[in-house]
Protein backbone atom coordinates (compact mmCIF):
# COMPACT_ATOMS: atom_id res chain seq x y z
CA UNK A 1 0.00 0.00 0.00
CA UNK A 2 1.17 3.35 -0.86
CA UNK A 3 0.24 6.36 0.82
CA UNK A 4 0.76 9.79 -1.39
CA UNK A 5 0.00 13.21 -0.87
CA UNK A 6 -2.38 14.38 -3.69
CA UNK A 7 -1.63 17.43 -3.88
CA UNK A 8 2.70 17.07 -4.56
CA UNK A 9 2.43 13.68 -5.11
CA UNK A 10 5.23 12.95 -3.00
CA UNK A 11 5.40 9.38 -1.54
CA UNK A 12 4.83 9.06 2.56
CA UNK A 13 4.74 6.05 3.12
CA UNK A 14 4.35 2.31 2.00
CA UNK A 15 3.05 -0.68 3.61
CA UNK A 16 2.96 -4.63 2.70
CA UNK A 17 -0.46 -5.84 1.67
CA UNK A 18 -1.50 -9.13 0.27
CA UNK A 19 -1.29 -11.06 -2.91
CA UNK A 20 -4.20 -9.39 -5.74
CA UNK A 21 -5.48 -5.92 -4.37
CA UNK A 22 -8.27 -4.61 -5.32
CA UNK A 23 -9.63 -2.31 -3.54
CA UNK A 24 -8.39 0.79 -0.97
CA UNK A 25 -10.32 2.55 0.72
CA UNK A 26 -10.28 5.26 3.38
CA UNK A 27 -11.82 6.09 6.60
CA UNK A 28 -11.54 9.60 7.44
CA UNK A 29 -13.63 8.93 10.85
CA UNK A 30 -10.95 6.95 12.10
CA UNK A 31 -7.92 7.61 10.20
CA UNK A 32 -7.80 4.11 9.17
CA UNK A 33 -6.51 3.38 5.90
CA UNK A 34 -7.73 -0.25 4.14
CA UNK A 35 -6.39 -2.60 1.11
CA UNK A 36 -8.35 -5.77 0.41
CA UNK A 37 -6.69 -8.78 -1.28
CA UNK A 38 -8.06 -11.95 -3.81
CA UNK A 39 -5.92 -14.14 -1.31
CA UNK A 40 -8.15 -13.15 1.27
CA UNK A 41 -6.45 -10.67 3.31
CA UNK A 42 -7.57 -6.76 4.37
CA UNK A 43 -4.54 -4.74 5.46
CA UNK A 44 -5.30 -1.86 8.08
CA UNK A 45 -2.94 1.14 8.54
CA UNK A 46 -3.24 4.57 10.52
CA UNK A 47 -2.92 7.79 9.47
CA UNK A 48 -1.23 9.03 12.66
CA UNK A 49 -0.16 12.26 11.29
CA UNK A 50 -0.72 13.80 7.51
CA UNK A 51 2.71 12.50 6.65
CA UNK A 52 3.04 9.20 8.44
CA UNK A 53 1.12 5.92 8.62
CA UNK A 54 1.30 2.67 10.74
CA UNK A 55 0.62 -0.78 10.04
CA UNK A 56 -1.86 -1.63 12.79
CA UNK A 57 -3.18 -5.40 11.99
CA UNK A 58 -3.90 -7.70 8.45
CA UNK A 59 -7.52 -9.18 8.74
CA UNK A 60 -7.55 -12.86 7.51
CA UNK A 61 -10.71 -12.73 5.60
CA UNK A 62 -11.71 -15.46 2.62
CA UNK A 63 -10.16 -16.40 -0.35
CA UNK A 64 -11.42 -14.38 -3.39
CA UNK A 65 -11.83 -11.29 -1.26
CA UNK A 66 -11.55 -8.05 -3.05
CA UNK A 67 -14.23 -5.50 -3.10
CA UNK A 68 -14.98 -3.68 0.00
CA UNK A 69 -16.29 -0.27 0.98
CA UNK A 70 -16.53 1.41 4.34
CA UNK A 71 -19.68 2.76 6.04
CA UNK A 72 -19.05 6.35 6.99
CA UNK A 73 -21.62 5.85 10.32
CA UNK A 74 -20.85 2.59 11.66
CA UNK A 75 -17.23 2.74 10.47
CA UNK A 76 -17.93 -0.96 9.59
CA UNK A 77 -15.68 -2.62 6.71
CA UNK A 78 -18.09 -5.05 3.90
CA UNK A 79 -16.64 -7.11 1.71
CA UNK A 80 -17.60 -9.96 -0.78
CA UNK A 81 -16.52 -13.75 -2.06
CA UNK A 82 -17.60 -16.71 -2.61
CA UNK A 83 -15.96 -20.50 -2.88
CA UNK A 84 -14.23 -21.37 -6.06
CA UNK A 85 -13.72 -24.51 -7.99
CA UNK A 86 -10.41 -26.28 -9.38
CA UNK A 87 -8.52 -23.63 -11.56
CA UNK A 88 -8.45 -25.10 -15.08
CA UNK A 89 -5.81 -26.31 -16.98
CA UNK A 90 -2.97 -23.63 -17.84
CA UNK A 91 -3.30 -22.90 -21.97
CA UNK A 92 -0.81 -20.87 -23.91
CA UNK A 93 -4.34 -18.80 -24.89
CA UNK A 94 -5.17 -18.54 -21.09
CA UNK A 95 -1.59 -18.78 -19.03
CA UNK A 96 -3.22 -17.75 -15.41
CA UNK A 97 -6.78 -19.34 -15.85
CA UNK A 98 -9.22 -18.20 -12.87
CA UNK A 99 -11.49 -20.86 -11.17
CA UNK A 100 -14.72 -20.64 -11.62
CA UNK A 101 -17.04 -19.44 -8.74
CA UNK A 102 -18.96 -22.38 -6.98
CA UNK A 103 -23.33 -21.59 -7.49
CA UNK A 104 -24.69 -20.58 -4.33
CA UNK A 105 -22.01 -19.59 -2.39
CA UNK A 106 -21.71 -16.12 -2.31
CA UNK A 107 -21.77 -14.52 0.91
CA UNK A 108 -21.37 -10.67 2.27
CA UNK A 109 -18.46 -10.59 5.14
CA UNK A 110 -18.80 -7.21 7.85
CA UNK A 111 -15.99 -6.44 9.91
CA UNK A 112 -16.06 -4.36 12.88
CA UNK A 113 -14.62 -3.45 16.18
Amino acid sequence: MVFVAGDSGKVLGTEPIGQGVDANRFDPGTGYAFASCGDGTITIAHEDSPTKFTLVDTIQTKRGTRMMEIDPTNHHVYTVTADFGPAPTAAAENPRPRPAILPDTFVLLEYAR
